[in-house]
């Protein structure tokens, strides 16, 4: 089931563009090209046959007749759906009607036709964002080897699998759903899917994610996850919504869409009476053609969409790109976000004479054979060579878990399970965390200290946080109050919320709010919905994260690593610049080109160099756009 194996068998692609596109598009082009055909034969008649100018006239009369139907059409649209890029094609019609009123016939034919490089140019930005979506949703068009009941292999199509199916990874798959490994050890590739470069470990019991390439060994997989409800698939699903939406610097230039349009109508009019020539007005109507302002915001928002995802960042929608270059304060949620989320073995204290090697072998073969957080953190202290015969084990439910190896009783858990055995116990050391014990026979062997740590990153992205402006910094936590202030000194922050139920949560984030600061908050879980909401952006924790979390959230880091949200941040601030310059080059430029054509500067055809103009605008802004696809800090991201 190598690349080719995937993709055998799968249903053909979908076009980038639906068959309503494509026969506008063909429409457009065919009489584009006819358009252009009867202006090459106009020229030339007029250069070999001078005394045959009205036939060269009527040639090229032609042409603008058939490139008019389009434009026109286009504009009607506009009228029934006013927008942005609207504005443009009423202000074409306008200007191709002029033309025709003038008898300027070759301008009636050019004017459509340069001004279609502006359409051309804006799709194929478009088309880049389609196929970078495409891309993504091919990965889950592979084949997967489910392992039947009866022992035997079936090699279906990823559409075909279901919950609770079993299925077969051998070096080189492609993971064809979420789900938990059962058995084998491998690395997995993830870049697709969280923009982790690094090929991650997996184990039984971890989880793999729709998309991810096994490199090496073999794994037998149980599906949790099928379709839209993957990983993958909530990502193509955001990415589409996030394409589909407006950047607010559009929303705001759509506002004011009529008003321009009835100024410039104005403004033309006014150069013709003024000086009589209908050149002077036609440059006029065309130079107000916002075309670099069309492109200005999409095309950046597009680009920055897009390194957001390579980064493993997925972005819901433009608004929220913008709003998060705002950001100056940061509420984190403790468990699962700036801590593993897993307890972990951070202290043995063996009683004098007891060796804690042996402490440690003993309490991970009692914790080998329970399924309690406690036990799990213990056990995987555990060596291969380290295991012991246990029988009679029993698990008190609260208290611990007893076993017998070799003819010894064996104890593992609360001081309250050694009451009950009648083993005496010291006092248990203060500590922050769960705290168990270890018994053989009727001695006590010692105490093993357990603790949720905070990730390895933790402080360092508090710490990049602080340096792009983040200063006012909180722990917010449902936890006790011990063990939020010890990672909140861990971490490096001086602000602590302790013991907060889920709406106790948000009123934090609204007070943060309310004192006039705009907060980034980042959770994982259920209870932190409600404050992720209340933020001014909501970051949820990776595919780890719970789905009430990935809904309520604006942005989702599909790789559980802090570190990403200086990229961010720092993305999103690049974005907004970017969106800046290409709104003021949009502005200034319309601004001196109209000027130029006011004063009669461009010529007898001035409306097509305010066409050719206004393409070259929009040339600039695409070309400032793509500056940020080159936006990279896979360096910064290494430990």
């Amino acid at each position: 089931m190598n690349g080719t194996a995937n993709t055998a068998g799968a249903a053909p692609e979908a076009p980038l563009l639906g068959l309503e596109e494509q026969w506008s598009l063909g429409v457009r082009l065919s009489l584009s090209l006819a358009t252009a055909g009867c202006l090459v034969v106009a020229l030339i008649v007029w250069l070999l046959r001078p005394d045959q100018q009205a036939i060269a006239e009527l040639i090229a009369g032609v042409g603008a007749a058939l490139v008019a139907v389009p434009s026109l059409a286009a504009a009607w649209r506009s009228l029934r759906q006013p927008s942005l890029h609207g504005i443009m094609d009423l202000l074409i019609a306008a200007a191709l009607l002029a033309a025709w009123a003038a008898g300027d016939l070759v301008v009636a034919a050019l004017l459509p036709l340069v001004m279609m490089l502006g359409h051309i140019l804006e799709e194929r930005s478009l088309l880049g964002s389609h196929e970078a979506i495409r891309a993504l949703s091919r990965l889950t068009q592979t084949k997967a080897r489910r392992l039947e009941a009866d022992g035997g292999i079936a090699e279906i199509a990823a559409s075909e699998l279901r919950i609770g199916d079993r299925v077969e990874l051998r070096a080189g798959d492609r993971v064809p759903a979420d789900g938990v490994v059962e058995s084998g050890n491998s690395s997995l590739d993830t870049a697709s899917i969280t923009g982790e470069s690094v090929p991650v470990d997996v184990q039984p019991g971890a989880d793999v994610f729709n998309g991810s390439i096994n490199v090496d060994g073999q794994l037998i997989v149980r599906v949790t996850r099928v379709g839209a409800e993957t990983t993958l698939g909530r990502v193509v699903a955001l990415l589409r919504e996030a394409e589909q939406a407006k950047p607010p610097v559009t929303r705001l230039l759509e506002r004011y869409a009529q008003q321009y349009l009835v100024l410039v109508l104005l403004l033309a009019a006014g150069c013709w009476f003024a000086t009589g020539s209908t050149a002077i007005m036609l440059a006029v109507m065309v130079a107000s053609c916002p075309c670099a302002l069309v492109l200005a915001a999409p095309a950046t928002s597009i680009a920055a969409l897009s390194v957001a995802s390579r980064h493993g960042i997925l972005v819901k929608g433009a608004a929220f790109l913008e709003t998060l270059a705002t950001v100056d304060a940061v509420a984190f949620d403790k468990t699962g976000t700036l801590t593993l989320g897993e307890l972990r073995l951070v202290g043995v204290l063996p009683q004098p004479g007891v060796a804690r090697a042996d402490l440690l072998n003993l309490a991970a073969n009692l914790g080998s054979a329970s399924s309690h957080p406690v036990s799990r953190a213990v056990a995987a202290e555990l060596p291969e060579s380290g295991r012991l015969p246990l029988t009679d084990i029993r698990e008190l439910r609260g208290l611990g878990i007893c076993a017998r190896s070799g003819g010894d009783a064996l104890a593992m858990g609360r001081a309250a399970l050694f009451d009950q055995l009648g083993i005496a116990v010291p006092a248990a050391p203060a500590h922050d965390g769960p705290i168990s014990g270890v018994a053989r026979g009727a001695r006590f062997l010692g105490w093993l200290l357990l603790n949720d740590e905070p990730r390895p990153e933790a402080a360092r992205a508090a710490a990049d946080l602080r340096g792009l402006g983040l200063g006012r910094q909180m722990l917010i936590s449902g936890d006790r109050w011990p063990a939020a202030q010890r990672v909140a000194h861990l971490v490096g922050l001086t602000e602590v919320q302790a013991e907060l139920l889920p709406a106790q949560k948000m009123q934090c984030v609204l007070d943060l709010a309310a004192q006039g600061h705009r907060p980034l908050v980042v959770g994982d879980g259920i209870n932190d919905a409600l404050a992720l909401k209340a933020g001014a952006i909501g970051v949820a924790m990776g595919a780890q994260g719970t789905d009430v979390a990935l809904a309520s959230a604006d942005v989702v880091l599909m790789t559980a690593d802090l570190r990403r949200l200086g990229t961010c941040v720092r993305l999103s601030r690049l974005c907004r610049r970017t969106i800046y310059v290409n709104v003021a080059v949009g502005l200034i430029w319309t601004l001196v080109v109209l000027i130029l054509a006011a004063a009669g500067v461009l010529g007898a055809y001035g409306a097509l160099v305010a066409a050719l103009a206004q393409q070259a605008s929009s040339v600039i802004v695409i070309v400032n756009a793509g500056r940020l696809l080159k936006f990279h800090e896979a360096a910064d991201m290494k430990a």
